[in-house]
């Protein structure tokens, strides 16, 4: 059978969510030393543990020079690291952020918990290297955890460049993204024909179109996921203003909104880390909330689906 006709049939699902949900992808440690352990699940190509919940920085770590900002976003990373975060997700497309994330991460201490990961977003060999070499420079790492290619940008030139880096041990990790549904197909094939470490790409309780494919190749293929925007870029929030959390949500230790559309994502077994983008101490502290707890199971999961398209 073509891996491109593959499919993760409802038993194989239904374990894996059920593993989630009675809670096998919880780690021993304890976020400050008397929480309850952060979901963490694994990087199928080593094992390595990964914290669920993520960050990303686009359209909110782009401040440099701006006092009152960078006050705030230290805060951000706080508090994202002391609810057991570790994974930052960056690119050169972002303005300053590679830049204010690895100054914030220096200037809090917490480069032990530190998980980078960027992206390299131009056309040619020699001007990839060198913008890999800029992005390292500025996150403040020797070695990047996670090296992507992206939008498929000239992922033909990068690709072996990161393969070779891996070798040297450059990077730990090599990953390729998409955040348009038009790539979906072409970032399919690569995934069918290219070993990678990771893939990058939106999914949402509204926009469920990965679960058709990327996801199913994903688990097949044994390649880790990060999920961006998970909030449609804040849309899904219009749809549910004004809107109780509805009770039952209780069972999933669902708190507010924002974790009810993350446990959503988390909860489906193709998913390894989802990567909201937050600027705001709250929103962080909520985001992070998901990431504690039990997730829906599969049953639980298509009932926040039908509930979410009656609003």
């Amino acid at each position: 059978m073509n891996i491109l006709d593959k499919t993760m049939n409802r038993r194989t699902f239904m374990a894996a969510a059920g593993a989630l949900a009675a809670g096998i992808a919880f780690g021993p440690q304890r976020v400050l030393g008397a929480g309850p352990a952060p979901i963490r699940k694994p990087i199928p190509s080593t094992g390595e543990l990964l914290p669920a919940i993520g960050m990303g920085t686009s359209r909110t770590f782009d401040a440099w020079g701006q006092p009152e900002t960078t006050r705030q976003l230290t805060e951000v990373l706080r508090v994202f690291f002391d609810n057991g975060g570790t994974l930052i997700d960056s690119s050169p497309m972002y303005g300053n952020a590679e830049a204010v994330v690895g100054d914030l991460v220096k200037r809090i201490g917490k480069k032990g918990d530190y998980f980078a990961a960027t992206k390299v977003w131009t056309d040619g060999r020699q001007a990839g290297i060198e913008q890999m070499e800029q992005s390292m420079e500025r996150m403040g790492v020797e070695v990047m955890d996670l090296m992507q290619i992206h939008n498929l940008r000239d992922w033909r030139t990068h690709l072996p460049v990161l393969r070779q880096w891996k070798q040297e041990g450059k990077i730990r990790y090599v990953g390729i993204t998409t955040s348009h549904g038009r790539f979906h197909s072409a970032l399919e094939r690569i995934m069918a024909d290219e070993p990678l470490d990771f893939v990058q790409f939106s999914y949402n309780i509204e926009d469920r179109t990965a679960e058709e494919r990327l996801l199913p190749l994903a688990a097949d293929r044994g390649i880790a996921t990060l999920i961006n925007r998970p909030y449609q870029r804040g849309s899904l929030f219009y749809r549910v203003k004004d809107t109780p959390l509805p009770e039952w949500s209780a069972g999933f230790d669902c708190e507010s909104w924002g974790q009810f559309f993350l446990k959503f994502i988390l909860s489906h077994p193709a998913v390894t880390c989802v990567i909201p983008a937050t600027s705001k101490v709250d929103h962080m502290k909520d985001n992070m909330g998901a990431g504690f707890g039990r997730l829906p199971d599969p049953d639980m999961r298509e009932k926040m689906a039908r509930y979410f398209q009656t609003l």
